[in-house]
């Protein structure tokens, strides 16, 4: 009888490689065969160059860059969906908790890295080379890290080292390569949210960020151009309109709306966007987002399709109760739990700190206390959101 294979028998009982091997893959080659005539002619030209890259094994360091909208979270379900397809692991990490959401099976890479908080040049992730996670890292045909100009270059350099210790016995000459070998894929925009220094200064912040790193210099750099988020769903009529508009808003991004400056200039805004009402500002968005309300609120398709985006909660409360006054009807308030009441259970084992108020409150408006939900009988609920 053969001896069973050393390492089958490791990866089985390794619960985090089990868990990334999980998929349906007849599944996921009908997903992959919809998902890969959707790419765009940019999307595909880099899809090939990594699928190539992995398919040959020989690591590497890639970053996508480009702004918001032009379809970075749809390439990387791709990319991830025709690794899986073909029986392989990929490890898809973000940032922050909210981008990790849009990843299939996403995480943020200081919980998967177990990347220390407080950095140094010569940190190291907290990961034992014979722990079950160093068994998943060398196991793993591609890493995608979203939303990396986020955080700090230290982070990226504690991961760099780390790889190259747990990946030493496997590939002992690639000590010199980036990440030992293991092939990494960065994504992001440098013109969103750079790393955060406390009372750090522009150059301090800049600094810290990835280009300042050694590692810069071993990304291959692809650029997506078309946005793709302000054009879905829009008429031949309005492409140009759009694109016009997604010129405006890149050359605000790049600093170039006002030509050279030093950091600080005057924007002229088109007069399609502006509010021209100087003595009834929220008056005036409301009619504009929600033209003639009181015919169409029962239409769920006119909310659908509309939503309003303040920079403070204060001013989201505003905009709520200016809405709520358009409605008759009766006025009905209801109040949820901030805290368990003890007295609702029957045994006296139980935590009341694992029951969080977001878990507590069924529904939470943005802008309303959590406590209190306010109502017009017969009226949709209106979610307003703010960017606090």
């Amino acid at each position: 009888m053969p001896y069973p294979d050393v390492d089958y028998v490791s990866s089985s009982n390794n619960r985090l490689i089990t868990e990334e091997l999980d998929y349906n893959i007849p599944n996921l080659k009908n997903e992959f065969d919809r998902l890969i005539v959707a790419l765009t002619n940019e999307q595909r030209d880099i899809f090939l160059n990594i699928m190539n890259a992995v398919k040959h094994n020989k690591g590497g360091v890639f970053f996508v860059y480009g702004y918001g909208g032009i379809g970075k979270p749809f390439l990387w379900k791709t990319i991830s969906i025709a690794i899986r397809a073909q029986g392989l692991i990929v490890l898809n990490v973000s940032s922050s908790g909210i981008a990790s959401l849009l990843l299939t099976g996403g995480r943020t890479t200081h919980s998967r890295f177990i990347i220390p908080i407080n950095l140094t040049e010569d940190s190291f992730c907290r990961i034992n080379p014979k722990s079950d996670l160093a068994n998943l890292v060398r196991k793993t045909s591609l890493i995608i890290w979203d939303e990396a100009p986020m955080v700090d270059k230290h982070s990226f350099e504690a991961l760099d080292r780390t790889l190259k210790d747990i990946l030493k016995c496997i590939y002992p000459t690639n000590s010199n390569i980036p990440f030992g070998g293991k092939m990494i894929v960065f994504g992001g925009d440098f013109r969103q949210i750079l790393p955060v220094v406390p009372g750090g200064s522009r150059e301090n912040i800049v600094n810290a960020s990835l280009s300042c790193s050694y590692l810069c210099k071993q990304c291959k750099v692809h650029k997506l151009k078309k946005n793709m988020r302000l054009t879905v769903g829009s008429g031949p009529s309005a492409i140009e309109q759009i694109r016009d508009f997604a010129t405006w808003l890149l050359n605000i991004g790049e600093g170039n709306v006002c030509g050279p400056n030093n950091g600080e200039a005057i924007v002229d805004i088109p007069q399609d966007i502006v509010i021209t009402n100087p003595h009834d500002p929220i008056g005036s968005i409301i009619s504009f987002i929600y033209p003639s309300i009181l015919e169409n609120f029962n239409i769920a398709d006119y909310f659908q399709k509309r939503a309003i985006l303040a920079p403070k909660n204060e001013v989201v409360q505003e905009i709520n109760d200016r809405l709520l006054s358009l409605f008759l009807g009766e006025q009905k308030e209801y109040l949820s739990s901030d805290s368990l009441c003890r007295f609702e259970f029957v045994h006296d084992e139980f935590n009341a700190n694992l029951y969080s108020p977001d878990l507590l409150n069924g529904l939470k408006v943005p802008g309303l206390p959590n406590h209190k939900l306010i109502l017009k009988v017969g009226v949709p609920v209106m979610l307003l959101r703010n960017i606090d």
